[in-house]
C-alpha cells in the first residue's frame, strides 16, 4: 500500500516536471518567433543632404566679330582695300528713249533732279566701285547738278552744259571731263540708240581722262553717320513709295523688298532694269528733299535752290521719318532731327528733289 503512494507521487511529481518542460519550450518558440533571426531588424534612416544644384553657367558671349577695316565712305559697306580713288559723279540721261540706262546699280549715290521740259536728270556718283560696265546715256550739266556733284568733291563727267553750267565749270577751277569741250576721248557712242541717247563711258575711261588732265586722284571725301537699325523705327508705315516730279507720265515707285531690304524702283508700273545686267534697280536709303525751283528762261531752265534748306523725308526698312534737310559746312546735304543727324543704312542711297509747290507732302505717297 505505500508503495503504490510512492509511485503515485512519483509520477505526480515527473507529470508536472514534464509540464513544466513543455511550457518553458513553448514559451521559448513563441520568443523564437517574435525575435526570428532571418527578420531584419529595422535600421535607423540616415538623413541625406540634398544634393548641391549645379553652378549656374556664365552665358557665353558670340566670338566677337572685327569691325571691317575699310568702310567704303559713301554707302557704310565694308570694303577690301582703302577707299581713297576720288570721287566721279556722271550726268545720266533719264529721257523714256534713254532708258533703261547702264551702270546705275554701281553708283554709290544716285541723285534724280528735275531739268528742263518736266523730265528728270540722275546724278550717279561712282567711289567705291571698280567696275568697267557701261555708263549712260550720259547727258549734260547744270549749275545744280554741279552743286550735287562738286559736294562729294567730284570730277563731273557730262556732254555739254547750259551756258550758265559752262559759265561755272570754265571760270570757277571746276574739274570736269566733256565730251564736248575737253574729253571727249574718254566717252563712246554705241549704235543701238540714237542720238543724242547714245553716249557713254565708263570708270576706267573716265579715270585716265581725270589722270590725263591732271586732276587731283585722291581729295577729302565726305563721310556720313550709318547704323544698321537706322533712323526709322518709329517711322510711319512706307512698304510703298510713290514720288511725284511734275509730269503726270512719269510715275517714280517704290518697293519694300522685306527679304533683301532694299527698295525696288518702278517707273509707270514697270520695273526699271540695267540694260548691262536686266537687274531691277535697287536702293537701301530712299531720301525725298523739298527745294524751290524757279524757270528763268524760255527754254524752261530751271533755279534749284539746295543751299536754305527745307523738309526731307527719310525712307528706310520699310518705314519714313520726317525730317529737315541742311547743307552742312563741309557742303554736303545731311538730314537733321531734333538737332541731331540721322544715320543711313549700310548700302546705296536714292535722294529726289522735288518742288515745294503746292506742297512738298503732296510729291510723296506712302503705302502699305
Amino acid at each position: 500500500m505505500k508503495h503504490a503512494k510512492r509511485s503515485s507521487f512519483r509520477f505526480t511529481l515527473v507529470l508536472g516536471a514534464v509540464m513544466l518542460l513543455v511550457a518553458s519550450m513553448v514559451l521559448t518558440g513563441c520568443n523564437e518567433k517574435k525575435l526570428n533571426v532571418n527578420d531584419t531588424p529595422p535600421v535607423a534612416e540616415t538623413p541625406t543632404e540634398p544634393a548641391e544644384a549645379p553652378a549656374e553657367t556664365a552665358p557665353v558671349d558670340p566670338p566677337a566679330v572685327d569691325p571691317p577695316q575699310y568702310i567704303a565712305p559713301l554707302t557704310g559697306l565694308p570694303l577690301d582695300s582703302e577707299p581713297t580713288q576720288r570721287p566721279i559723279a556722271v550726268m545720266v540721261n533719264n529721257f523714256a528713249a534713254a532708258r533703261p540706262q547702264s551702270g546705275l546699280p554701281n553708283a554709290d549715290v544716285v541723285w534724280e533732279v528735275l531739268a528742263e521740259g518736266g523730265i528728270t536728270r540722275l546724278v550717279a556718283v561712282y567711289q567705291s566701285d571698280t567696275s568697267t560696265n557701261p555708263i549712260g546715256p550720259i547727258r549734260s550739266n547744270r549749275p545744280y547738278l554741279i552743286r550735287i556733284g562738286e559736294a562729294y568733291h567730284s570730277v563731273l563727267a557730262h556732254a555739254g552744259a547750259s551756258t550758265d553750267g559752262y559759265d561755272i565749270l570754265q571760270h570757277h577751277d571746276k574739274d570736269y571731263l566733256d565730251e564736248i569741250s575737253n574729253a571727249g576721248a574718254y566717252f563712246y557712242r554705241e549704235s543701238f540708240r540714237k542720238p543724242p541717247h547714245n553716249l557713254y563711258s565708263n570708270l576706267e575711261k573716265l579715270r585716265a581722262g581725270a589722270a590725263k588732265k591732271k586732276y587731283a586722284e585722291t581729295v577729302e571725301i565726305p563721310t556720313f553717320t550709318w547704323s544698321d537699325q537706322g533712323a526709322t523705327s518709329a517711322g510711319a508705315a512706307a512698304t510703298t513709295v510713290e514720288i511725284h516730279f511734275l509730269l503726270k507720265d512719269y510715275k517714280l515707285s517704290y518697293r519694300y523688298n522685306e527679304a533683301t531690304g532694299l527698295y525696288e524702283r518702278s517707273i509707270n508700273g514697270k520695273p526699271h532694269t540695267d540694260l548691262t545686267t536686266n537687274n531691277q534697280l535697287t536702293a537701301t536709303n530712299l531720301v525725298v528733299i523739298g527745294a524751290k525751283h524757279k524757270t528763268y528762261d524760255d527754254y524752261g531752265r530751271l533755279e534749284i535752290d539746295l543751299e536754305s534748306g527745307g523738309p526731307a523725308m527719310l525712307i528706310q526698312k520699310g518705314k519714313e521719318v520726317d525730317c529737315t534737310w541742311e547743307r552742312s559746312s563741309d557742303g554736303v546735304i545731311r538730314l537733321m532731327k531734333d538737332g541731331q543727324e540721322l544715320p543711313f543704312v549700310p548700302g546705296h542711297t536714292f535722294y529726289h528733289i522735288v518742288p515745294m509747290t503746292p506742297t512738298f507732302a503732296g510729291h510723296v505717297k506712302l503705302g502699305i
